[in-house]
């Protein structure tokens, strides 16, 4: 499998999420009966490498889970989806990510987060894989495993001319500031650039100002997501950012909106590394409209034959 070139390599996490709704959020101490349960694949990292693979490209995960009955639906699920799966490490020593997450009536939520066999991805995995990141057309990285392992995914395929994006999510205050260097686009939300520049991010002049910052750290593009919005976009050559609005639609359900217009603007590097950034995050803003109108993280996610042509 070492010869095989990948389009788009996503090194990055995989939760498994156990979503209760109940009326309300129960106290502490307190036992309440819920009326619907489901599981659902999650993680930022699997989100954004199955989103890429459902619009044609040949995708690669790089990460760890458990060896339980998690683990093991959650490579079947990378199969069912096309992605390739011999970098999908499982291990005794931790259980696969999970999240339990419990809904009340309102849309409220409380959940637990518990990384497991995600943080135990580390510098030995990424040798072994190297073939697969040095190969690839664009690499794509997040917060959610060792914040030293996202780091040193970046810097390989940095140092070999692979294109990278780098979504700093969950974010942390103080990111080292290597980041930045090995990042071709830097892409956050509103809040993830807030929490990184110190600057409150309202709207697209606001988030123009923030991407200044970012870029003088190093990156050589950055995109920052509006929501409904839209997204800014500017580039290291230019002086001036540019707004790109998204599509008016009615959300449903916005869980995960974030990792489709990541996995789409991977697509669109891989796929069209010769189209302006601008129209990248324009078609990839269209992609991530359409999951926001279906209920679920990865159940939304749009495949090929569900989208207008022109968008490929």
């Amino acid at each position: 499998m070492s010869d095989v070139a990948f389009d788009v390599v996503v090194v990055g996490s995989c939760m498994t999420d156990l979503v209760s709704q109940a009326p309300r959020l129960p106290k502490a101490g307190e036992t309440i009966h819920g009326h619907k349960f489901f599981i659902g694949f999650g993680g930022k990292g699997a989100n954004q490498c199955i989103q890429a693979a459902r619009l044609g490209v040949k995708t690669a995960m790089i990460c760890k889970v458990g060896k339980d009955f998690f683990g093991e639906n959650y490579i079947q699920n990378f199969k069912d989806n096309d992605v390739h799966t011999d970098f999908v490490w499982q291990t005794s020593d931790a259980a696969t990510g999970a999240a339990s997450i419990t809904v009340n009536d309102a849309g409220e939520n409380a959940i637990v987060i518990v990384a497991g066999a995600n943080l135990l991805l580390g510098e030995e995995e990424l040798q072994q894989a190297l073939p697969a990141i040095t190969k690839a057309k664009v690499l794509v990285c997040q917060l959610e495993i060792s914040t030293q392992t996202s780091l040193t995914a970046l810097q390989m395929a940095h140092d070999n001319k692979v294109k990278t994006i780098f979504n700093p999510a969950p974010a942390v205050p103080d990111l080292d500031y290597s980041f930045y260097r090995v990042s071709d686009v830097f892409c956050c939300n509103e809040s993830e650039a807030e929490l990184l520049t110190g600057y409150s991010v309202n709207n697209a002049e606001d988030a123009h100002r923030a991407a200044e910052e970012l870029l003088r750290r190093g990156c050589a593009a950055v995109i920052i997501t509006l929501g409904p919005q839209g997204c800014v976009v500017l580039k290291a050559q230019d002086k001036t950012s540019t707004h790109v609005p998204s599509t008016a639609v009615k959300a449903v359900d916005t869980t995960g909106a974030g990792d489709s217009f990541i996995g789409a603007l991977a697509f669109y590097m891989a796929h069209h590394p010769a189209m302006p950034l601008e129209d990248m995050v324009h078609k990839a803003n269209q992609v991530a409209a359409v999951s926001v109108q279906a209920v679920g993280t990865q159940t939304s996610f749009p495949f090929k034959r569900d989208l207008p042509a022109e968008l490929f």
